[in-house]
């Protein structure tokens, strides 16, 4: 590949140094985590409890919460007809599953300390049982609130990148390498500051290592987030990629990782976000389509589902090398 060896940068590596991409595994994931199995932690390992309950998707929180919400009564459920079906006052049932479900629920009246009073505890076995299943309960839900608050009140940026990096036309007879981002929420976003780390495989004394290089960008900053960001690395004289192919950057299993940072105006904090492309996410000749319109009044309709759309564009017929 036809690179610029001046624009290396050993402090750009992200943290993975010379280690080459193999079988077009990305270095870095859509979601901005760093694509690393990691191997040889102890089998009970609670070093990630707290981060994995956080950062873990709505859907699979509340089914982790709820499944451990039953599994919690049922065993309790088991501990209380162990003590035999008269342990508890007030029950109705006369079969097996009757006296069970009687039990299931006077757990969840009892870890939840509700206590309806229909069903009590009889004898000193299950009102010890009782006993700890309402502190257990204080405890578990108390953790629960935690977690809760931590998952609404965590900062972070809520970002959308468009599907694909563009080699694309720019200003007037040069082409750029560009792609889309967006905020998906209303709040605002201040203070951005974008950052291209180009990296690719290049085999030297023959082994195989991978290099970085950071790109320049058109606009480096930005004020304020209030509509769409089209990033632009202009392909000038400059650039390491002057001269780059699309077999070149496949072969080489090249990537681009995306950093951004900016400041938060509601939480008053700096937030985070990341993605990559993979080589094979670059459309060649192409340009995006406008993601905003008008509406009656002359506001401004930003539409965040076209925020990949584009259209092909000939370079050939429009003079441009």
């Amino acid at each position: 590949m036809a690179i610029n060896k001046r624009k290396i940068n050993p402090e750009d590596d992200l943290g993975f140094g010379p280690q080459p991409v193999i079988k077009n595994q990305p270095l870095i994931n859509k979601d901005g985590s760093p694509n690393v199995k990691r191997k040889g932690l102890p089998l009970f390992n609670t070093a990630n409890n707290y981060h994995t309950l956080i950062t873990m998707g709505w859907t699979k929180f509340w089914l982790l919460v709820l499944s451990g919400y039953l599994v919690l009564n049922i065993i309790f459920a088991f501990i209380y007809l162990s003590f035999g079906p008269d342990s508890l006052n007030g029950t109705s049932g006369n079969t097996r599953f009757d006296h069970f479900m009687d039990a299931f629920f006077f757990s969840a009246q009892t870890i939840s300390t509700v206590g309806y009073g229909h069903i009590s505890p009889k004898g000193m076995g299950t009102n010890s049982v009782a006993a700890l299943e309402s502190m257990m309960g204080l405890l578990a839900f108390a953790l629960a609130t935690g977690l809760l608050y931590g998952r609404f009140s965590k900062p972070s940026a809520q970002i959308i990148y468009s599907k694909n990096i563009l080699v694309a036309p720019y200003l007037e007879n040069e082409k750029g390498v560009m792609f889309r981002l967006a905020n998906m929420r209303k709040n605002m976003l201040i203070d951005l500051e974008i950052e291209i780390i180009f990296s690719f495989n290049e085999i030297t004394n023959g082994k195989t290592v991978r290099r970085f290089y950071p790109l320049e960008v058109e606009r480096r900053k930005v004020s304020i987030l209030t509509m769409n960001w089209t990033v632009v690395h202009p392909l000038d004289e400059n650039s390491p990629l002057k001269d780059m192919t699309k077999e070149e950057l496949e072969k080489a299993e090249a990537g681009f990782a995306i950093l951004l940072k900016a400041f938060d105006d509601t939480f008053s904090q700096t937030v985070n976000s990341r993605t990559a492309y993979q080589a094979h996410e670059i459309v060649w000749g192409a340009k995006f389509k406008p993601v905003f319109d008008r509406d009656e009044d002359g506001r401004i309709i930003l539409d965040l589902s076209k925020i990949s759309d584009h259209e092909p564009y000939d370079f050939e017929k429009s003079g441009k090398s």
